[in-house]
């Protein structure tokens, strides 16, 4: 990396890190998720910056991939959990960085992912496994008595790419990639009351485009086009317009033109905290670009 890219990585980390205190504050009972959303998301415009992904809003057991939809008219409620997952880039270069806001009375739950993201960051520097890292995840969250949500890892970040090599496992394994100066990654633990497991619902709202075909639809050239400076990163349903969309998704979805990205969540009535960090590796370190 040169000096530019590493000042376009700070700024978007100094950009999402500031956005998304902002966002967590109007996440408040009775507020709406799309006003929560629409905010979040027109003060990345408003910087000048650009959305790596559709803001994540997810509450209570869901852990990840879900957003407002079009006319969605949910509210939060007293209890929740709600995890807010922002990434924002400059020129394809991303920071990625969410945080939990607690409606209930779940203060240990919170701080569990909290502190185990925190001692990870605390582990990083040149010559560390990512299995280390696991396991530090892995003992924070388990001593206060929660579990990692083992089948969801942190990720490597390039240039228009949110998920690379390493992951950053959220338990302890043996060995796996050894951390380098240079490498720009994402750590982000969940701690959940349920199984420490998430699986798909059929609820999909966010989708990727992972390949380039003829596509014979109409619509679905229409939805293609309106997302040709997406770069291939996530976009969200509600970006489209609204005319047939969902006859081109599916179709685009069938011909895997594009991936979607189901909602994951752990057992219903459990709940998920998640806190994330994006970082740079230094000589003696790291860097974190997101706070």
């Amino acid at each position: 990396m040169n000096d530019e890219i590493i000042d376009k990585y700070f700024e978007a980390g100094r950009i999402a890190g500031t956005i998304l205190r902002k966002g967590s504050r109007e996440v408040q009972i009775g507020a709406t998720y799309r006003d929560v959303v629409d905010f979040v998301e027109d003060l990345v415009a408003g910087e000048g910056a650009g959305l790596a992904f559709p803001l994540n809003l997810s509450l209570n057991e869901n852990a990840a991939h879900d957003t407002a939809s079009v006319g969605d008219i949910r509210k939060f409620q007293k209890g929740d959990v709600v995890k807010l997952d922002l990434g924002v880039h400059i020129d394809g270069y991303i920071a990625d960085t969410a945080t939990t806001i607690d409606l209930g009375n779940n203060r240990l739950l919170v701080e569990a992912s909290e502190q185990a993201l925190a001692c990870a960051i605390d582990l990083v520097r040149p010559g560390v496994t990512v299995g280390q890292l696991g396991t530090v995840i892995q003992q924070q969250i388990e001593q206060r008595g929660y579990h990692p949500v083992a089948n969801l890892t942190g990720h490597g970040l390039d240039q228009y790419i949110i998920h690379c090599p390493p992951n950053i496992p959220n338990v302890g394994i043996t060995g796996g990639a050894v951390l380098q100066e240079g490498m720009v990654f994402a750590i982000e633990p969940f701690a959940s009351t349920g199984s420490g497991r998430v699986s798909e619902r059929q609820r999909v709202e966010i989708f990727q485009q992972i390949a380039i075909k003829p596509v014979r639809l109409a619509s679905a050239r229409k939805v293609l086009e309106s997302i040709r400076d997406r770069h291939g990163m996530p976009f969200a349903r509600r970006w489209l317009p609204e005319d047939k969309m969902d006859v081109a998704i599916s179709s685009l979805v069938r011909s895997q033109v594009l991936h979607a990205y189901p909602v994951l969540a752990d057992l219903p009535g459990s709940l998920v905290s998640q806190h994330e960090h994006t970082l740079i590796v230094t000589g003696d370190g790291c860097t974190v670009t997101t706070r």
